[in-house]
C-alpha cells in the first residue's frame, strides 16, 4: 500500500485505456507524476497539495483512518469532499475533478479507491454530524464491490480485471468494516475472497519466496514473491486491516505448510517472509523500473511501513522493531514528499508497534498529517483507545467467529481488537 496506491493507479488507468493487462503493476512502488502547483487546483476539503488525479480518494481515506486511530475526527468539510466523490452506483474512482457532474460509462472506477473509501467513511461515522448519510454511502460502496467480484472470489484493480492479492485484500477490509463476514462474500461460483488469496500464496518450499504472496500469476502462470502483496494479504488473511494493533502473545514468525492450506496459516507464512526480508537491512527495497538507467535498488519506505503493520498484527513485533527504528531515522523526506497518505502509513506503523507517532524520531507525525488538510475537530481521546465503537466492528470480530483459532496463535492474539 504505497502512498499513491502503491504507485499503480496511473499505470493501471493507462493499461485500461490501452487495453493491455496490468499483471504485476501494483507491485511497483513509484510516485505518480505531479504537475507544477499552478497546473492543478486542490479542491477545498482535500488533504495534501500534490496532484490528486491518481490518489485523491486514497490519500483522503487513509488520512481519515490514521486520524481516527489517533483520536482525531476530520472536519465536516473533509468528510463531505470524500462523500462527494462517490458515483450514484456506489463506486469511487481515484479522483473526480468535477464531482457535480454525474458519473457515466466513461468515468473511471476502481475497487481500491472504493474499498478504502468505505473503510475511511466507516471510521469517521460515529463522530460525524451525518451518520445516516455515511451509512448510505458505505452500503452503496459495499454493494458495488459485490457486483464486481470475480468468479474466483477476488477482485482486480478495475472492474472485470484479473484478481490480484492487493485489490482483494483491501476489499476484504471494506467488507469487514461493514460488519459482514468476508468469507460469506461469495462469487457466482461460490468462491470467497479467501479462496482467491490462497491462490496467490507461495509454499514454504519455494526457494526464493517461501511463504510470500504474489501480486498475481505472471504470464507463464508462475507465482513470484511480492513484498507489497504479502503485507496486504497477511493482514487480510489474519482478519486485520491497515489499522491493526500489536498482537499478543509474541511469537517468532515461521513458515509451515499444512496438508490442507488455510488462509490464516498462509498469512502467518507471509509474516515469516516479511520478517526475513526486513532482517537483511531493516527495510524493504524497491527494484528498478523496467528500462531505467539507474539499476540501483532503493529503500522502499512505504512498503516497509506496511510490512511493520503486518508483522505486528501477526505477533511478530520484535521482528518489526528494527524496521520501525529504520523508519524513524529515514522516512522524513519521503513523508514530506508523499504528503497525507505517507504520514498516515507511518502513523499506522507506529501505532501497530506501540511507538508514539508524536515522537517518531524527530517528527510529530500526527501534527504533520493534520496540517495537510482542514483542521480536524477537537481530539476525542477515547476514540483511539476503545474497540467497541461502531467504527471498530468488523474485521477481528468476524474473523474470530468465522475462522476460529489459528494454529500456533494464542488467545491474546484473538482478542486483539481492530481499533479505529
Amino acid at each position: 500500500m504505497n502512498t499513491v496506491r502503491r504507485g499503480a493507479t496511473a499505470l493501471a488507468a493507462a493499461t485500461v485505456l490501452l487495453g493491455t493487462g496490468a499483471a504485476g503493476v501494483a507491485g511497483a512502488a513509484t510516485t505518480a507524476p505531479s504537475p507544477t502547483p499552478s497546473a492543478v487546483t486542490i479542491p477545498d476539503g482535500l488533504y495534501g497539495t500534490n496532484d490528486p488525479t491518481y490518489d485523491g480518494v486514497w490519500r483522503q481515506s487513509l488520512a481519515f483512518l490514521a486520524q481516527r486511530a489517533t483520536g482525531f475526527q476530520p472536519s465536516d468539510k473533509a468528510v463531505d469532499w470524500l462523500l462527494g466523490q462517490q458515483c450514484a452506483d456506489g463506486s469511487f474512482g481515484s479522483y473526480r475533478a468535477d464531482a457535480k457532474t454525474p458519473c457515466d460509462a466513461k468515468t473511471m472506477r476502481d475497487t481500491n479507491a472504493t474499498a478504502i473509501a468505505v473503510q475511511g467513511l466507516r471510521a469517521v461515522r460515529q463522530q460525524s454530524t451525518s451518520p445516516e448519510t455515511i451509512d448510505k454511502a458505505v452500503k452503496a460502496g459495499s454493494d458495488w464491490l459485490r457486483t464486481v467480484q470475480n468468479k474466483d472470489g477476488g477482485w482486480g484493480y478495475s472492474p472485470g480485471g484479473a484478481s490480484d492479492a492487493n485489490s482483494t485484500s483491501v476489499v476484504v477490509g471494506a467488507i469487514a468494516a461493514t460488519g459482514v463476514r468476508p468469507g460469506s462474500f461469495t462469487s457466482v461460483e461460490g468462491r470467497t475472497p479467501y479462496d482467491a488469496l490462497l491462490s496467490f500464496a507461495l509454499p514454504c518450499s519455494d526457494k526464493d519466496g517461501a511463504g510470500a504472496f504474489a501480486y498475481q500469476p505472471d504470464k507463464a502462470g508462475k507465482l513470484v514473491a511480492n513484498a507489497d502483496a504479502t503485507a496486504a494479504a497477511t493482514l487480510a488473511g489474519l482478519g486485520k486491516s491497515v489499522v491493526a494493533t500489536k498482537a499478543s502473545p509474541e511469537q517468532p514468525p515461521v513458515c509451515n505448510d499444512l496438508s490442507k492450506p488455510t488462509v490464516e496459516r498462509a498469512a502467518l507464512n507471509g509474516a515469516s517472509y516479511l520478517a526475513k526480508a526486513l532482517a537483511k537491512t531493516g527495510h524493504l527495497t524497491l527494484p528498478p523500473m523496467p528500462g531505467a538507467t539507474d539499476t540501483t535498488e532503493k529503500p522502499d519506505v512505504g512498503n516497509t511501513a506496511d510490512a511493520v503493520v503486518a508483522l505486528a498484527a501477526s505477533g511478530a513485533s520484535k521482528e518489526a522493531k528494527p524496521a520501525v527504528e529504520w523508519l524513524e531515522k529515514n522516512s522524513a523526506a519521503w513523508a514530506k514528499e508523499g504528503g497525507p497518505a505517507a504520514y498516515a502509513q507511518l502513523i499506522l506503523a507506529a501505532r501497530a508497534t506501540e511507538t508514539d507517532p508524536r515522537e517518531f524520531g524527530t517528527a510529530d507525525l500526527v501534527e504533520q498529517l493534520n496540517a495537510t488538510g482542514p483542521a480536524p475537530k477537537t481530539p476525542d481521546t477515547s476514540a483511539s483507545s476503545t474497540s467497541d465503537d461502531e467504527g471498530g466492528l468488523g474485521f477481528d470480530i468476524w474473523w474470530i467467529i468465522g475462522i476460529g483459532m489459528v494454529v500456533g496463535v494464542g488467545i491474546g492474539f484473538l482478542v486483539s481488537g481492530r481499533k479505529k
